[in-house]
Parts: structure tokens; sequence; C-alpha cells
């Protein structure tokens, strides 16, 4: 249950373990956008405050938290790992305030954060009998080994969709390699980072190996991403700001990772079966989390023959949606994020309408719902592919339709955008999803689902929509340095210049 007596903690940065004003004193609102009210506010961070928190980074990696092995690094994620699920109700419901997210998806994540540093804990520990692995060599005289080394200091840059979980898939893998870290989480949901730093007071993670900065993107986020002593910077957020990021970080060729936007496909074939358990997947695969989800199936091929029918079903399903205040148990959609948010994505509908397009349910603010940013669920019909609706990433509950006859007609549609992260396949036929699957220009491909996400496989995409893995092992070599390590182990002289006359005594 969520906890609604809550208040919100007041609360400064986190930096070199200890809570800190920020520099000029700077602090920014927090509004819920369930209500539209002012609720609290969090500090906001300058460039001065990077600068010192960069520092404590870089003293932790060369004094307590850099001498630390994998397995008693693996202690301190599993302590945080238990103390977020100590709190879990209380996390949940702060995570629903600030978001607008349903409190039973912000449960659920509280649920997917201890998961993934519990995960890590255990790749940290596997770390240390790793290392030093003999690499078979084709000349006796020499034995050569590997070294996996932390990166050093990390800025990790998170979204507002899952504000907690988001950032725990950088931290989890940054601090289980080693690396020192700076979190910059959106200004538009902080409340659980900011919790986040003082679990790791309260598991005594040592001073400096984690430090949480929130405010600004120009003003905290860029000097981080262009700061001479970070060693790399993990993005997760919209192509535009990953192009800054990408290009501060050119300047001192530093390492990069992006996971950016977004407009996934479903294809739907007539031999799907159950069209109830395909309308199922297609609204989890856009309308969860509001749609604002980077790998949201956004876009819908049917295939002609059942086009009719699926849509009908279809709607049955959008329409049955409870749509409430998101601390109700039961709510299925809350509000989006943000004014700037909910204005955007009702912008994207009139443009659609004014196109040409049909709006077939949906398309604005639920009439029981006098306050907050709700947008009902949304369905697009009658789209042709130069419209906005189909080529933009939206990140809100709509989704627009396009009908195929042929599978060479849905294979390209589905890659018919620049974005490449996520795509599904719904078929009964396994040759032909196997087919998709190898046809798809995506990172990501869910055969008769949408978008299920565990810790264990590699997350990421391809095309517009970034580079890097996050989550799996993949996510832990995003902060390790591969170091050769080569000895020659001969008595013999090496033997390729001609040896000098010997020394007269």
């Amino acid at each position: 249950m969520a906890v609604t007596n809550i208040c919100i903690p007041i609360r400064q940065l986190f930096i070199d373990g200890e809570w800190r004003e920020p520099v000029k004193k700077n602090r920014l609102p927090i509004i819920n956008p369930a209500t539209e009210e002012t609720i609290g506010d969090i500090p906001a961070a300058t460039a001065e405050d990077v600068d010192i928190a960069v520092e404590a980074a870089r003293r932790a990696l060369a004094g307590e938290w850099g001498s630390k092995t994998g397995a008693q690094r693996a202690k301190y994620l599993r302590a945080i790992a238990s103390k977020v699920k100590e709190r879990k109700p209380e996390l949940g419901t702060l995570e629903t305030f600030d978001s607008g997210k349903p409190w039973a998806e912000a449960d659920a994540d509280m649920d997917d954060v201890a998961a993934c540093f519990e995960y890590y804990a255990d790749l940290a520990e596997a770390l240390d009998s790793k290392q030093k692995t003999p690499i078979p060599l084709h000349l006796d005289q020499f034995k050569s080994y590997v070294l996996k080394e932390p990166l050093g200091v990390v800025g990790l840059i998170t979204p507002w969709n899952y504000p907690l979980l988001m950032a725990t898939w950088k931290v989890a893998p940054a601090l289980a390699a080693g690396c020192a870290a700076i979190l910059k989480p959106s200004e538009l949901a902080s409340i659980t980072c900011l919790e986040l730093g003082e679990i790791c007071r309260d598991v005594g993670l040592p001073p400096g190996a984690l430090n949480i900065l929130t405010g600004l993107g120009p003003e905290a986020g860029s000097p981080l991403a262009s700061h001479p002593h970070v060693d790399k910077i993990a993005f997760t957020g919209s192509a535009a700001t990953g192009v800054k990021v990408m290009t501060a970080a050119a300047q001192l060729v530093k390492p990069v990772s992006l996971e950016l936007g977004g407009k996934s496909p479903i294809v739907i074939f007539e031999d799907v079966g159950n069209l109830d358990i395909a309308a199922e997947w297609t609204i989890f695969g856009c309308f969860f989390n509001g749609g604002q989800v980077c790998s949201a199936t956004s876009r819908l091929i049917l295939q002609e023959s059942i086009a009719a029918e699926f849509l009908d079903t279809l709607l049955k399903w959008t329409k049955n949606i409870k749509i409430s205040d998101p601390l109700e148990e039961d709510c299925r959609l809350g509000s989006l994020v943000s004014r700037g948010q909910y204005e955007k994505v009702l912008k994207f509908i009139s443009t659609a309408k004014s196109e040409g397009a049909t709006i077939l349910y949906g398309g604005q603010r639920p009439e029981h719902l006098k306050k907050g940013y709700f947008i009902e669920p949304t369905i697009i019909t009658d789209v042709n592919t130069s419209m906005q609706v189909w080529k933009e990433e939206i990140f809100g509950p709509v989704i627009c339709v396009k009908t195929f006859k042929t599978e060479e007609e849905a294979i390209e549609l589905a890659n018919d955008t620049h974005y490449g992260l996520g795509a599904a396949v719904l078929s009964k036929d396994p040759k032909r999803c196997e087919r998709l699957t190898k046809a798809f220009q995506s990172g990501i491909v869910w055969i008769n689902c949408s978008q299920p996400t565990f810790c264990q496989p590699p997350w990421g995409g391809k095309k517009r929509s970034g580079f890097g893995r996050e989550l799996g092992e993949w996510g832990l070599e995003n902060y390790l340095n591969i170091k050769q390590v080569t000895q020659y182990d001969s008595e013999d002289p090496w033997g390729w210049y001609k040896s000098p006359a010997p020394s007269k005594m």
C-alpha cells in the first residue's frame, strides 16, 4: 500500500558522504504532476558544486573506496538493496508524487532497483576471480593476462521517466566496477535519487564513492559532461541532449555511452492467435508508464486482413484502462511528468489531426480529472509515413497505426525510422519471428510480447537511439578499463640485436 501521509524530505546535495548546501544556495520547486501543486524543493547544483563533487570522487578512488575488492564492494551493494526493500512503500510513494506514475508501477520499480543492486553485487564478487586470467600466446617466452580495472570517475546523467531505476542501471554497475560516480538526475524527478544518498549514508558507503547533484542540465549536467577530471559519461535522455553530451566529451576524447530516444514498432500478423492477448501486449507496449518509455512500441503495424477486428479489440482494452489518482492501487494510467510534457504531447496529437490523421480514441484530458497533467490513451489511424506522429518520439500515451499486406512491407515499415532501440513481432509462426528478429534494425527484439525488461540481458540501441549497452555483464564492462599485462618469462636474451663485446673487467 502507498504511504499517503508521507512528507517530502528536505535534502541538500550529496557530496563526499555528506549533505552539502549548493555553493550558490539555489533550489528548484518540486511539482506533483497529478495535482499541479508545489510539494517541496530540491537543491540546484552549478559548476562550482560539480568541481567539489569531482574532487571528492577522485579522493575516494585514491583512498578507501579505491582499495576495496569486488567482494567488499558487493557487500555495500547488497546493503543498499536491503535498505531499498526496507523503505520500499515510502520510496514508491515518493516516486509517484514526483513523476505522476501509478503507484503500482512505482512499487514494482523499487523491486527492480533492489534486484539490480543485488545482481551487480554478484558480478562485483565474480570480478575478483576473473583478474589475471592467463591468455595463451604463440611464444613460450612470454606470459600475458588481463586486468579489469575501474575506469575512474564517471558522470551519470539520468532521465525522469524511471527516476531511481534508471539511476540504478548506471550507479550499480559503476560501483560494482569500483568507479567513483557522480549522479545527475533529471530536475523533473529527483526525490528518490536524493534518498539514495541517505541510503548510502545509512550503509556506510565510503565518502565520495557516490555523489548526487540535482539541478538543471545546462547548470549541472553540462559542466559534468565537459569536466576534465571525469573519465567517462553515461547518459540516458533525448537525442538532442545526447548530441550535446557527446560533443562536450569529444573535446577530451572521453568515452561516452548513450541511451537515447526511440520510435519502436510492434508488428502483428494475421496468425497472431488470441487477439485479446495481443491487444493487452499492444497497450502495455505503448501506454505503460504513460508512454514515457524510450522503447515504447508506439508504431502499431497491423496486417490488413485482421486490422478492423484487432482495432475493435484494442479499443475495448484501451477504454478499460483506469485513469485516476496515481496513488490508487488499481490505477493503470497516471499523469505525465510536467506541464511542458503535457503540452508537447497534446501538440503532437493536434498536429496529427491537422495533417489528416484520425483520432480513433482519446487525445484529450479525461473529463473526470480537472487537475493534473493527464491525457487519455490515444489511438491514431489513417497515418502516413511523412507525418510527424509517425516519425518523431512523442513520449506520451499515443500509438499510431498503419497496415500492411506482405511480410516484406511490414519489415520496411518497421525499419522506417531514424531510431533503433526496440521492436516487437507478434505471430505464431516461429520461423517468421526469427526472420523479423534478424531484419529489425534495433538493439532489442520482443517476440509475442512488448517491453518486459530484466537486469540480466543487455539493453541499448543503434542508429539515433545511441550506442553502448547497459544491464547484464555488458553494463559492468561499460565502467571497466581492460589492461593488458605481458611478461618476458625466460632467462635467455631476446637476441634481436647483436650483442656488443663483453665489458672488460
